[in-house]
């Protein structure tokens, strides 16, 4: 190929164009700009690049073809992300299928910029979930990691071909330089890379055990970048409150529990226009710095639904003057303190149904740039469940798995008030080393006191626990403040509903009786307006 000059006198490879239709392999424009050190000539990494043509790049400097061996076909994404693994047995020791790696400590110099071809089969269905394409992220990912020349930021150079966007999980698009047709040029962090390929491939292991084997204690954490919590930490939890006042006592119970816990990072509440001033005013008072949003409409969502607007979650990425959110859902209480969350990075969840996290409690990483591609791409992508955890997953496939204990889903509590190990009362104990309750089904604030009423309803049976029912109502009680407590009353409504429930499950004779339990809760004398 011949060669050309530029204005420095250093040689350029003149631009070449491919007759293919699907992808456009010319030469970008930002070409020169990747190899300004002088008259130096650069180390180039090549990955995934031995069927295009590389001209181009030699004529920058010298190429380092990294060999490797391509994961198997019959590897599929489920090996990687199973449905369920033990967490409590002592001598377990989940494995993930290994993702075959070069061997990095041959390459003794520091590379100057890596360039990658990255795999991808848009429109397929299922293309973002493929192994081999993760393989050549988690390989460019690594040798960055091991093998980059950082600069003064900490960051270094690397150019994607690739006819679809690299992984948001890996490659923020915070960190996109230039994207010019199929080339995609990224100047990333390379101590958020390296934490990020410290982690295990997929979720068949936990990303980190928060408790010791056998004992009730944090795990030993010398694993972990020590944290440092100076007041300016730019860290906070938060939580969405949007379409209706329904959970604005969960609210103020959950921030009751976070500060309980010792806490010293921000609780941030968004809360659109449905939520009334003397609320507003209640939320603040328990420790919620509020920030007002506009709702973002989710465009599958059936008019008047309860999803209808679930999508205002992704208002979290804008909070940018935060580096870390762990995101909780308000109708979770937390049991002990979770600041050990803000060391793992964007996403790492509990995991809710094979390679589905649970979006109730994450981490995210604020960032205008994430925002505006969720925006974009809310009306493209479908959610499986209709709602924001089912968009997050599509767009977050590489995750990392967190104990269930840290969200402990109440479905997971024996459907008894006989607990293995608890107590035989409502106030009972709580299971070993839970972190956080999360209440699904009816919520407590919407029972009676005296028992869970999940248990009257057929298809929510499966939610009634009383041990956890009277934990919830016990944190409520050690709020201590009335002016609070009474945000947690009973409609007029919800008592008719309630009491039409019990006669229900009377009629239906529901062996366990609850039905019969004489309600002494004083609210159902009291109820609110």
């Amino acid at each position: 190929m011949k060669a050309m000059l530029e204005e420095s006198g250093r040689p350029v490879a003149e631009k070449r164009t491919t007759t293919t239709t699907t992808t456009n392999r010319e030469s970008p424009s930002f070409l020169n700009q990747l190899g300004s050190t002088g008259n130096k000539r650069i180390k180039i990494g090549m990955v995934n690049m031995e069927d295009e043509d590389t001209s181009v790049w030699e004529a920058m400097g010298e190429t380092i073809v990294v060999p490797f061996k391509r994961v198997s076909e019959i590897f599929e994404w489920k090996d990687l992300f199973p449905e369920w693994i033990d967490e409590e047995e002592e001598n377990a020791s989940p494995v993930c299928p290994e993702i075959p790696m070069p061997d990095f400590s041959i390459y003794k110099d520091t590379m100057d910029l890596v360039v990658a071809k990255l795999p991808c089969k848009q429109p397929q269905q299922g293309w973002t979930r493929d192994v081999f394409r993760l393989q050549v992220h988690l390989i460019t990912a690594n040798l960055m990691a091991k093998k980059s020349k950082k600069d003064n930021k900490g960051r270094a150079k690397v150019v994607f071909l690739s006819t679809c966007r690299p992984m948001l999980e890996l490659f923020r698009c915070n960190d996109i330089v230039k994207n010019e047709g199929d080339w995609w040029w990224y100047k990333p962090e390379i101590s958020r890379l390296q934490q990020k390929v410290s982690l295990p491939f997929g979720s068949c292991q936990l990303s980190m055990p928060l408790w010791g084997k056998g004992i009730d204690e944090v795990y030993d954490l010398s694993k972990l970048k020590k944290q440092a919590e100076p007041p300016n930490k730019r860290e906070a939890y938060a939580t969405v409150l949007h379409s209706s006042e329904t959970y604005v006592c969960g609210a103020i119970a959950l921030a009751h529990s976070l500060l309980k816990t010792g806490t010293n990072r921000d609780l941030i509440i968004l809360l659109d226009d449905s939520i009334s001033q003397p609320k507003r005013d209640a939320l603040a008072k328990s420790g919620w710095k509020i920030r007002s949003i506009t709702r973002i409409r989710n465009p599958n969502a059936e008019k008047n639904t309860y999803n209808e607007y679930n999508y205002s979650k992704f208002r979290l990425w804008q909070l940018t003057d935060y580096d870390k959110i762990i995101f909780i859902d308000a109708d979770i209480i937390v049991l002990r303190n979770l600041d050990i969350l803000f060391s793992f990075p964007e996403i790492s969840a509990t995991g809710n149904d094979i390679w589905i996290f649970n979006s109730g409690i994450m981490s995210i990483e604020p960032s205008n740039c994430t925002f505006k591609t969720l925006m974009k791409l809310r009306k493209e992508i479908r959610s499986y469940n209709g709602g924001d955890q089912g968009f997050l997953n599509e767009i977050f496939v590489w995750w990392h798995r967190l104990p269930r204990r840290v969200n402990f889903l109440k479905n997971f509590w024996a459907n008894t008030t006989v607990e293995a190990g608890i107590k035989n009362e409502m106030f009972g104990a709580d299971p070993p080393k839970v972190y956080a309750i999360h209440y699904l089904g009816l919520k407590p604030w919407n029972c009676y006191r005296d028992y869970d009423c999940n248990w009257d309803v057929e298809d929510q049976r499966v939610y009634a626990s009383d041990v956890a029912h009277g934990r919830w109502w016990r944190l409520h009680d050690e709020m201590g403040d009335k002016e609070l407590q009474r945000w947690c009353g009973l409609t007029k409504q919800r008592r008719i509903e309630l009491d039409w429930d019990r006669r229900i499950a009377r009629k239906n004779g529901f062996p366990d009786r609850h039905w019969g339990i004489n309600v002494t809760d004083p609210r159902r004398k009291r109820p609110v307006d």
